[in-house]
């Protein structure tokens, strides 16, 4: 009797002891970093991807979110994740580039017609082969594009009404070929600043302007210490949520699983809230934020934008060339 007693003792302390192993391995730590201010469209998908990876996992994923660079900047977050010493970074696309020239398609002048056309290329076919032909080259996987916004202007010196008043501005841009020779093309000063150097650039005067996504203007606060702001949407800009390979192949079948779904709908969430966002800030910048706007002819500017695209596709290589071709296919 005794010994009946004693077997299912045994075996299921074993069993516990197992199960815990089990658990222990299983349970992963994820660290998301974004650069951008608490409050900004990073955010917005960093919080709702922890939310939803958590739940979708069932516990067994832990992310822990880093915003305003507390892991590192953007320009150094794409190496850090190859090297597998970041595991996950929200990166804005032009600073891809550097790493992976492909990504310039994304970021040439007026290269998208409206965000119906460029959601139509990055949820689509053109969107998931470029994402394959990235992981292929970097060893990073990108796991959503999310949300599609446009990169307004804001400078001190004078409102912009035609291009001749972008003449001689000092502007910062990021440190991407494509956006310096664009606001060459535009008669600007570009100046390349990396994104952790900007505010300062800003509030001393050694730049004169600068562009940013909408809400960044909000978060940022820049409204304080800059007063004419131009809707010029001139690049498309998104901010994929990129994954190490390291991570990810720390994740069983089921995490895996729960990582991408997480992911998808977190972009989903992630366009949908700031897309109702983008024209209550702009409001809220010409109004409460005492930003001066002006009517202004954007003509000049699509033309040299389209003069920048076509030196693009015209110096590329045959592989730049055949994603250009598409995304203006997919204008149709």
């Amino acid at each position: 009797m005794s010994h009946f007693k004693k077997v299912p003792v045994a075996a299921s302390l074993l069993s516990l002891g197992l199960s815990a192993q089990v658990a222990l391995a299983e349970d992963v730590v994820i660290n998301l970093g974004y650069a951008a201010a608490e409050g900004s469209s990073y955010s917005v998908l960093a919080n709702k991807f922890e939310e939803l990876a958590e739940e979708y996992s069932g516990g067994t994923i832990d992310v822990k979110v880093r915003c305003c660079g507390q892991l590192m900047g953007e320009d150094e977050a794409f190496k850090a994740m190859q090297l597998g010493t970041v595991d996950m970074h929200v990166i804005t696309g032009n600073n891809i580039s550097p790493h992976f020239p492909l990504m310039d398609a994304f970021v040439l002048p007026y290269i998208f017609e409206d965000k119906d056309h460029a959601y139509r290329v990055l949820e689509g076919d053109v969107g998931q082969n470029f994402a394959a032909q990235l992981q292929e080259a970097t060893g990073v996987h990108l796991l959503t594009f999310g949300f599609v916004g446009d990169r307004d202007f804001y400078n001190s010196r004078n409102p912009i009404t035609k291009m001749e008043d972008m003449a001689g501005l000092k502007v910062r841009v990021p440190k991407n070929q494509v956006m310096i020779d664009t606001f060459t093309e535009f008669g600007a000063a570009p100046i390349p600043l990396p994104w952790a150097d900007t505010p300062t650039a800003l509030q001393t005067g050694t730049v004169e302007g600068a562009d940013n996504g909408t809400s960044f203007i909000k978060s940022q606060k820049f409204y304080e210490i800059m007063p004419h702001f131009t809707a010029l949407e001139h690049f498309t800009y998104f901010s994929p949520l990129f994954a190490s390979q390291r991570i990810m192949d720390k994740l069983d079948d089921d995490q895996r699983e729960a990582v991408m779904r997480a992911a998808r709908e977190a972009g989903i969430y992630q366009k949908e809230e700031m897309t109702k966002q983008v024209d209550d800030i702009r409001a809220f910048l010409t109004g409460e934020g005492g930003m001066k706007t002006a009517e202004f002819d954007r003509t000049d500017f699509i033309a040299a934008g389209q003069r920048v695209q076509d030196k693009y596709a015209a110096d590329k290589g045959d592989d730049f060339k055949a994603l250009v071709a598409e995304i203006r296919a997919a204008a149709q």
